[in-house]
């Protein structure tokens, strides 16, 4: 029998400021008493209740974790070695998923597993090794599994789509490959990832498998496409969803322009440009393109055909009012998933397979989406404006 749970030491241990839980805490004993207790009563209804002779035979003594700290359990066996203990299991080792559950909390926000076992240490008195907490973190690709073949709603108003760059282990060497995130408006204005892709590198053709897959999973209509300048990217989109209205990111456009142009008449060019895609309507962003051609033409031609060839899509923007033109302008509420992405991988560097960078980033999605429980802003307005712009598209999706 273990020895009596002293309640008059572990006052005074309280009174003199020791702590409660973690390493040498006052109630791991208690915690080591009851739980050996518990396993005598549970082995005693076993004997009681066993067909075949059967009597205790002494003890086995393993470390048990718990979120208050970890102690030594001598547990009761008996000789026919039938008896399987509820309370814990013959290989378990942890007396509740807490610690499971703390690793996995600090793995998503991108802790590194050398100051997780540090943390684990320093709250629980237990070390945790780097295999266990690979184990442990490792829950999160069966998850990932499921959440990515989840059906989709047949509409959503609004979908967000660009890629992000990664350093992965393959072969021997490290090589760049694309994360492929696609983020959704709901009908309720809420942000919703449906799914994140991983390929050697961003092209049209993967993107359609990714939209086929997307189909697949029932989705049906997107209104509007937010992408950035992905060459066939549209045509993409419009092979299986031929009515999506194609918006592509003034911000992407912006930047790759600026590019060719000379560092000392970037600031007179960005004036004239604002003009252009700042513009209250189409007929005044077309006039202003043709004065900033008539200007800068002759200098930098790259940049004036490049506006006037993706025109079709940088400008569908300006047919809608401002609630819309807000949401849809830029991909930067997906780049904003991207930056939190970064976030937890800045500490990487690299990773030595597939597997461990969509863990941690699956991780970062569950962590996002906790924070996205309201619409965004302007919603109802802008939702009202897109049911009269796409008349009938909504009706099946609309509670009305």
């Amino acid at each position: 029998m273990s020895q009596s749970f002293d309640f008059d030491k572990a006052l005074k241990d309280l009174q003199a400021g020791k702590d409660l839980t973690g390493k040498d805490g006052i109630l791991m004993p208690l915690i080591k008493q009851l739980t050996e207790a518990a396993i005598t009563a549970e082995l005693d209804h076993h004997l009681d209740n066993d067909v075949e002779p059967n009597r205790k035979n002494g003890k086995g003594s393993k470390t048990i974790k718990t979120g208050s700290g970890s102690f030594e359990l001598n547990a009761p066996r008996d000789r026919a070695g039938t008896f399987e203990p509820e309370l814990i299991k013959k290989n378990q080792t942890q007396l509740t998923p807490e610690i499971d559950r703390k690793i996995l909390s600090l793995f998503s926000h991108g802790m590194s597993y050398r100051d997780m076992k540090y943390h684990i240490h320093d709250l629980y008195g237990i070390e945790v090794s780097t295999g266990a907490i690979t184990a442990i973190t490792d829950q999160l690709i069966a998850e990932l599994k499921e959440w990515q073949q989840r059906p989709l709603e047949g509409v959503y108003p609004i979908v967000w789509m660009d890629a992000v760059h990664y350093k992965i282990r393959e072969e021997g060497r490290y090589i760049s490959k694309a994360i492929y995130t696609l983020l959704a408006l709901t009908i309720e204005g809420k942000k919703e990832i449906l799914g994140i892709y991983l390929s050697d590198n961003e092209s049209a053709s993967y993107w359609l498998s990714v939209l086929t897959e997307l189909q697949n999973r029932g989705l049906e209509d997107i209104l509007i496409a937010c992408i950035d300048g992905l060459t066939g990217f549209p045509e993409a989109i419009g092979n299986l969803f031929p009515r999506t209205e194609i918006q592509l990111c003034i911000i992407h456009q912006i930047r790759n322009s600026m590019k060719y142009v000379a560092s000392k008449n970037q600031k007179a060019f960005m004036v004239d440009l604002k003009l252009v895609y700042r513009a209250s309507s189409i007929e005044a962003a077309e006039s202003a393109l043709d004065d900033l051609e008539e200007k800068w033409g002759d200098a930098y031609p790259i940049v004036i055909k490049s506006w006037r060839k993706k025109w079709e899509h940088l400008s569908a923007y300006f047919k809608y009012p401002e609630p819309i033109r807000r949401i849809i302008y830029t991909t930067n509420a997906v780049e904003a998933v991207h930056r939190q992405f970064r976030k937890l991988t800045k500490t990487k560097g690299a990773f030595p397979n597939e597997s461990s960078l969509l863990k941690l980033l699956y991780a970062g999605i569950l962590n996002a989406s906790e924070k996205w429980t309201m619409p965004i802003q302007n919603w109802s307005q802008a939702l009202s404006q897109l049911d009269i712009y796409f008349e009938g598209r909504l009706d099946s999706v609309l509670e009305i």
